[in-house]
């Protein structure tokens, strides 16, 4: 299964750009809301985290049988970044 999304985008004036990419950001309300495919089959949304929050939404939409799906909310710890780590080959994040 690829993760790539196929995004069809649109003006007023209904003009559409059609565009792959493996996530994408809407900005709402001041706060990046990330939208990717977890490798599962499901589509993932997550918002940013801003520096002080203890912990963070991800929202979870399953396929279901024909015109269904399953919506979950799923609380996550925010990483809190150590200031003095240096990202590296072996410091397992992701870059």
């Amino acid at each position: 299964m690829s993760d790539a999304l196929q995004l069809i985008l649109e003006d007023d004036d209904g003009t559409q750009l059609e565009t792959s990419c493996t996530r994408f950001a809407v900005v709402w309300q001041g706060k990046e809301v990330w939208i990717q495919q977890d490798g599962r089959g499901q589509l993932l949304i997550g918002v940013d985290v801003d520096e002080g929050d203890s912990e963070y939404a991800n929202l979870l939409l399953r396929p279901m049988a024909t015109n269904l799906v399953s919506l979950q909310l799923e609380m996550e710890p925010a990483d809190v970044e150590d200031d003095d780590h240096v990202h590296g080959p072996d410091c397992g994040h992701q870059h």
